[in-house]
């Protein structure tokens, strides 16, 4: 098989049909997000073709960062090929890794979306994928290692969108088919939301994040990716109201084949109504009419214990009868072992000394 070459891409139109035309293609390697990270965080996208013969056989949008005279890079979900083509895979590798060892670089990270089995881990359902097996021991052979650091959600749950709506209901729990319809009798309406709405939406995740206890980030960043990814066609709000009063929302991003649930919220008032469940079938029946294969739930616990912050969650998504889906999640290449193993050590001090 000849070998790769790469090709650097620099128009947004070449870059995301090039990536549209790959099974696994995601929303975190489309153009947009390069973009959405550069002016927010910093990250500056590398956006190549490794091509073959004149043929794109994978892509990769990767981010650089620097820290002072050393260098981050991180593909989020990539970088991106045919999930069988391992031959590919390991030619894409090395040239990353080629390029990682010309600068002082800490780490390399991937996390490609390549799924090494579904089902919860050692139930009757738990399917290893021999497919991304493969692909872990091609890591662990080079010299990767699994991340400490894992930025995006290992696992998740997948619904099949290739089914009709009353397959789909069907399959749901009678738990959630029932809060469904609860919802309904309540009054509960979807509509969707528009770049005026977005000041609402903050406002909504602010409460969700205070009562919830989680982190967010501040306005600006959400109305970045939540308007420029709705001017460009790649994200879709839906708004549950009751008497006209928004009471919760979802965020969708979708490309490709999928469509994702990336954010929600809902506020303290009028939670008995269900809206939360509205907005999901809402969702799920909204990307299968766009003609989306799979809904994707966005997140899963990493560990299948009640134990995990992501527990309850979980057992809200697992009503709608998603497929677990387990991914390889994120790996790290150390070009100078020493830079990775200090600075992995040092940064974590450092936050933890921030907390306190």
């Amino acid at each position: 098989m000849s070998a790769l070459t790469i090709t650097p891409i620099e128009d947004r139109t070449t870059w995301n049909n090039t990536l549209r035309q790959f099974e696994t293609a995601h929303i975190l390697q489309t153009w947009e997000w390069g973009e959405f990270k550069r002016e927010t965080t910093g990250w500056q996208p590398l956006r190549w073709a490794f091509r073959r013969g004149g043929q794109t056989a994978a892509v990769v949008s990767l981010g650089v960062r620097r820290i002072g005279p050393l260098m981050l890079m991180y593909a989020p979900k990539g970088f991106v090929c045919a999930p069988e083509d391992l031959d590919t895979a390991e030619q894409a590798l090395a040239l990353l890794e080629q390029f990682s060892r010309r600068q002082p670089t800490v780490w390399l990270k991937i996390d490609p979306d390549i799924v090494t089995a579904v089902g919860v881990p050692d139930t009757p359902d738990d399917q290893p994928n021999p497919v991304g097996q493969r692909w872990l021991t091609l890591l662990q052979q080079r010299g990767w290692r699994f991340s400490s650091d894992q930025v995006q959600f290992r696992n998740t749950l997948c619904i099949d969108l290739t089914q009709d709506e009353e397959a789909l209901l069907a399959a749901m729990s009678q738990h959630t088919r029932r809060k469904i319809r609860i919802a309904e009798r309540r009054g509960v309406t979807i509509r969707p939301g528009t770049l005026a709405d977005l000041p609402m939406l903050y406002s909504l995740y602010q409460i969700t994040s205070e009562r919830d206890g989680f982190l967010i980030r501040p306005y600006d960043y959400y109305q970045r990716a939540w308007r420029d990814f709705m001017e460009d066609g790649l994200a879709h709000a839906l708004i549950a109201e009751i008497d006209g009063s928004p009471i919760a929302h979802v965020i969708l991003m979708h490309f490709g084949r999928k469509c994702w649930y990336f954010y929600g919220a809902s506020s303290s008032e009028h939670r008995d109504a269900m809206p939360n469940h509205a907005l999901q079938w809402a969702a799920i029946r909204w990307a299968k009419a766009q003609g989306y294969l799979i809904y994707d739930m966005w997140g899963a616990p990493d560990t299948f214990t009640e134990s995990d912050p992501l527990w309850g969650v979980y057992e809200f998504k697992r009503g709608f009868r998603g497929v677990v889906t387990r991914h390889l999640g994120a790996w790290d290449y150390a070009p100078y072992p020493p830079l990775y193993w200090g600075y992995t050590r040092a940064v974590p001090a450092l936050r933890r000394l921030m907390r306190r």
